[in-house]
């Protein structure tokens, strides 16, 4: 009877057990999970000397942890300021960092260690992010703060790469042979904070530095200074910084092989030849440079087989490209006819025979009508309104009104830049540091201009 009743009673339990398992759905037996994923950062929990100390020289600091800690690129992301001619050593094991100040303190000064991301914990590599260590030579710790940005002038967009750099001597040739006292890094908006500052006065610079030699040194580096002397206090505002460079960076020259010249000399046509766009000159590209080019044998003709005398010819530097320039009537049929004695390259070489090219150009149709309407636009500055693909200016147009239309404008998306053509060149003009020049500016517009053919494409823009 004993046993009757234990399998009675096993027999229920595994009913219900069944009865479980098909209201809840399918059993799946797993490892488990672990939990989580680690996602705090380190956190201190000891400094020594403590965070914010006032009246100590230390040459040994060193800091605890709550858990293992990792550093990462400490030397190219550890900053301190003010700025200091002999980089502190960093290390670190188990939970501690230790930093050994080589060079020697200034007296009566709030020194700060940035560690931007370096701090990192061992496990997952979360970062203690912008950690400052503070402390001061002097019975008191500096609070004065300077916000600013830099901006690239010529396209106004922000350039990360650059520092921005305070100086307290104040001539105007510091910055091109000492190192800066205090240092800033840029966000990825170009913008940077100097805090823990004295209260005094400094000059302001920002700089790409490819040297790595914290001056300014070379006309090609991307430079940008502030007119006028900076008084830090606790009313100094946010400024803004313009940068350039005074020489364009030249490319880089390719090693090239020994090529044979091909013998016979050759031309290549544009892309998009069979509607050739009203608003750009002709062009042919050419395999040799040219030695001999007479443009009185390029005949150009129309629909009604008539010359077209109204044309101008030009070759460029490499002699490899020559353009046509006349007032092309839309939607019409164009001959080019070539005298193949009107062309000799370097080695002699010339067309094989008169060619002749046939060609037509655009309609109104093929384009978009654009109508920009502007405000809070300053038209004594000259304004230049720029049309930009893939960082190139594709199109340029001086405002001298509030409202700007265009029927003949390119299907297509456009980035919309403002140049302020202070000296009315109608280029943009870089700084100049020796002459205290600052770069003409560009202003970026927020919008982008959507150009659809055979359509009205409008746009309020303010600035």
């Amino acid at each position: 009877m004993k046993y009757t009743y234990i399998i009675f009673s096993l027999c229920i339990i595994s009913l219900l057990y069944i009865f479980a398992i098909s209201n809840t759905g399918c059993a799946q037996i797993a490892m488990p999970t672990g939990g989580p994923r680690d996602s705090i950062a380190p956190k201190l929990i000891s400094a020594s000397p403590k965070l914010n100390s006032t009246n100590v020289t230390p040459n040994k600091i060193i800091l605890t942890f709550n858990e293992y800690v990792d550093l990462k690129e400490a030397q190219t992301n550890l900053l301190i300021s003010p700025f200091s001619k002999k980089s502190p050593a960093v290390d670190f094991k188990l939970k501690t960092i230790t930093v050994t100040l080589i060079d020697s303190l200034l007296p009566n000064t709030t020194y700060s260690i940035n560690f931007g991301n370096t701090i990192v914990d061992n496990n997952e590599g979360n970062p203690l992010k912008d950690f400052t260590y503070i402390f001061s030579t002097g019975n008191k710790i500096d609070s004065l703060t300077l916000f600013g940005k830099v901006i690239i002038a010529e396209t106004g967009k922000a350039d990360s790469t650059l520092i921005a750099m305070l100086y307290h001597i104040t001539d105007d040739s510091a910055v091109q042979k000492y190192k800066p006292d205090y240092i800033a890094k840029l966000h990825g908006d170009g913008s940077f904070s100097f805090v823990n500052l004295p209260m005094g006065k400094f000059k302001l610079y920002a700089l790409k530095d490819n040297d790595g030699g914290k001056t300014y040194n070379s006309k090609k580096e991307l430079f940008a200074f502030a007119d006028s002397v900076i008084m830090i206090s606790e009313k100094t505002e946010s400024l803004v910084l313009y940068a350039s460079a005074t020489e364009k960076e030249k490319g880089i020259t390719p090693v090239v092989k020994s090529i044979i010249k091909p013998k016979k000399l050759i031309y290549t046509l544009p892309a998009g030849l069979q509607k050739h766009d009203l608003l750009s000159p002709f062009e042919l590209h050419f395999n040799n440079a040219l030695k001999i080019f007479d443009s009185d044998k390029l005949i150009l003709r129309d629909t009604n087989y008539k010359q077209i005398s109204s044309t101008v010819w030009t070759i460029d530097s490499s002699r490899t490209k020559i353009k046509l320039t006349t007032k092309w009537q839309e939607a019409t049929n164009y001959q080019l006819i070539i005298d193949n004695t009107a062309l000799l390259d370097s080695a002699d070489n010339k067309l094989a025979k008169l060619d002749t090219i046939r060609f037509a150009t655009k309609q109104q149709s093929d384009y978009g009508n654009v109508v920009l309407r502007f405000s809070n636009i300053d038209l004594t500055k000259h304004p230049i309104l720029q049309l930009v693909q893939s960082e190139e200016v594709k199109k340029a147009y001086p405002l001298t009104a509030m409202d700007w239309s265009n029927k003949f404008i390119n299907p297509g998306e456009y980035d919309i830049r403002i140049l302020f053509d202070i000296n009315n060149n109608r280029v943009w003009d870089q700084g100049d540091y020796s002459k205290k020049l600052q770069p003409e500016k560009v202003i970026p517009i927020s919008k982008k201009l959507s150009v659809r053919a055979d359509w009205d494409n409008e746009l309020d823009i303010k600035l």
